[in-house]
């Protein structure tokens, strides 16, 4: 695990392509968040380097102690072994090693059932309360798109 860096956007592009579930953002933003948002972010590299997972995180301007996970993905021959789960705790201690990090965010799609797991996953392990809302039901999205639910996890490493 590592923090990323400006060179791993097209790499971590690619796996977002194809993953299959995600809403891909535009090649040069992934630039620009291992630019920006680095420290709040994490990869998961194969031997040689090459990034084979990844997550984006932000911290929240209104509550800095919390991150909000943006996306979340592992290469399609890495799945299954743990590497979503591993990065998650990977960048919350990393976070938390700084004692900044209370909370944890995220927003899932209703029928997106392995991140609905993998995030009940982290809260059990993390022994975290998890709350989940509708936060933007499908009508708001001017495209289709499934209605989004927030899942806030914590207070966390109490």
């Amino acid at each position: 695990m590592a923090v990323p860096a400006v060179g791993d956007g097209a790499a971590v592009w690619r796996i977002a392509r194809e993953s299959g579930v995600l809403d891909v953002n535009s090649s040069y933003s992934y630039l620009l968040w291992f630019r920006d948002f680095a420290r709040t972010s994490v990869v998961a590299l194969a031997s040689g380097g090459v990034p084979v997972g990844f997550v984006t995180g932000f911290r929240r301007p209104e509550q800095p102690d919390t991150l909000v996970v943006w996306q979340v993905a592992v290469d399609r021959g890495q799945r299954g072994h743990g590497t979503a789960g591993a990065m998650l705790d990977h960048l919350t201690a990393r976070l938390a090693a700084g004692g900044t990090l209370r909370h944890l965010e995220t927003t899932i799609g209703a029928d997106n059932a392995v991140s609905h797991r993998l995030f009940r996953s982290f809260a059990r392990r993390h022994a975290a309360p998890l709350e989940s809302d509708l936060l933007f039901p499908a009508e708001f999205f001017p495209d289709a798109h499934d209605a989004e639910f927030l899942y806030r996890i914590g207070p966390l490493f109490r």
